[in-house]
This record gives structure tokens, sequence and C-alpha cells, in this order.
């Protein structure tokens, strides 16, 4: 599959990933920023973004998703940060493919299964009349379902306007609901990743609890966790200069 992609900066190559419905557009202010030293790549994941739609979605596939675009690009080792279902990503790839990882850094997530905990969004997205005349009324329809405001605002970042009239989403909802539980679950791991790793959770965050640090040293002995104070889930939108310098740090030490 090829991957949709946005690139920036020079040097060493930086592969970033966002998380469930989501797009790469999520990360390109940091993404820029850190342009400044790397040579970044913001990514789309299968069913995602500008990303091909496929009815297979499952860590391993993502993983060789990632393989085929690094090669695809001439890129043979870099580092990989991966936030939420792009950081399972993240730990996948690293597990099946440790050589072409140079740093790796997941943003709040665990390798581990997680219970359901987006029901109300898909009940909100399925169930939407796409051929509303305008976005005040898909709002307000997803406002029904869902309180959040930050989240309402990122669902609507992955709604279209059709030129025939109505919307879509880029994101491929009937493939990601059929598949919920595989991104829910584990990533497939046959030996440790002993490579550098460094796992930032949000202090605000369920996501990872410290139940979780032996689990994460278990399969990433080399691993560094750190807590970003302040930030939930989405660390890079509430927290994003406290992330962009503890990056920094891990990738330069």
């Amino acid at each position: 599959m090829e991957l949709n992609f946005k690139t920036f900066g020079q040097g060493e190559p930086l592969i970033i990933m966002h998380g469930l419905f989501g797009m790469l557009d999520n990360w390109q202010t940091l993404g820029k920023k850190w342009a400044e030293n790397y040579t970044v790549f913001l990514v789309d994941l299968r069913n995602h973004g500008k990303s091909p739609h496929s009815d297979t979605m499952d860590y391993p596939t993502m993983a060789e998703d990632i393989k085929h675009f690094m090669e695809s690009n001439w890129v043979y080792q870099a580092h990989i940060l991966g936030h939420s279902m792009g950081g399972k990503t993240a730990m996948q790839f690293a597990a099946m493919y440790p050589d072409m990882v140079e740093k790796l850094v997941v943003v709040d997530i665990a390798p581990k299964v997680y219970p359901e905990r987006h029901n109300e969004i898909f009940d909100a997205l399925l169930s939407l009349d796409l051929s509303l005349d305008n976005r005040e009324d898909v709002e307000e329809h997803i406002r029904n379902f869902i309180k959040e405001e930050d989240v309402i605002l990122f669902l609507m970042k992955s709604l279209s306007r059709n030129k025939e009239g109505g919307f879509r989403f880029k994101m491929n909802l009937p493939a990601l609901k059929e598949n919920y539980d595989k991104i829910l679950g584990d990533i497939k791991m046959t030996e440790v990743y002993e490579g550098p790793a460094l796992f930032l959770r949000g202090g605000n965050s369920s996501h990872v609890l410290e139940s979780d640090y032996p689990t994460i040293k278990e399969k990433f002995p080399e691993a560094k966790i750190q807590t970003i104070e302040g930030a939930g889930h989405w660390v890079h939108a509430e927290k994003p200069k406290a992330l962009y310098d503890a990056v920094n740090q891990f990738l330069e030490s």
C-alpha cells in the first residue's frame, strides 16, 4: 500500500504516525518544528486521511505499510514516533524490523489490550446523514452523542465536502468499526525490542498507568517512561512544547 505523506526539512529521518480517527495534519505544527533538525515524514496510516482504504487492518499489516513506505522513499533507518494507534504501529514496527529503527518514541499508549472507549464516536459518525448542507448541521448531530469540544473539533477535521454536495469522511469508518477489536488489541512480539525507546504519557490520561510500566519494560527493556504533566491523551495538542522538548532531548542524547 502506498501511504499518503508530507515531508519537511533535512537531516536524519523522523517518521510520525497519528492515532485512531486522525491524519497526518494533526502533527503538522510539531513536524515543521522538528524539520529544523530532521527530515520529517508525516504519514496517513491506512484507512485514514488520504491513504488508501482496505478491509484489512491490524498492526503487523500497518507495520508492513511503514516498511514499504520507507523502502519506497529510500529510507532504511529512521527515528519512529507514534501516538495512540500510531504508537502501537510504531511498537509493532520496532518489534518486526528493529534494524530499521534508530530510536522509538511512543506517545500515550501501552502494549496491551484496551477496553472499548470509542463507541459514542462510531455511533455519531456512522449515523450521520452525509447529505446535510452545512458543517453546522454536522456538528449539531455529533453533539447529540459527544460533549467534549476538543473531540468534536478533532473529528470535524476529517470531514470533507463533496463537489456534488454533501460531505464525506476521509477515514474508512466501516473498516475501522469492523477491525476495532484489532485496533484495541495488543501488538505481536516474538522477541523483546532492545533499542532505545521513550514512552511519553499524559499526566491526566488513563491510557498508560503505572501498573503498565512492568509490561513496557519487559517488552522494551531500554525504555524510558516520562510523564507530561497537565496533558491528557492528546499530548501533542495540549502540551506541544513539553512534548517537543522531551522528544528532542531523547533523540539528541
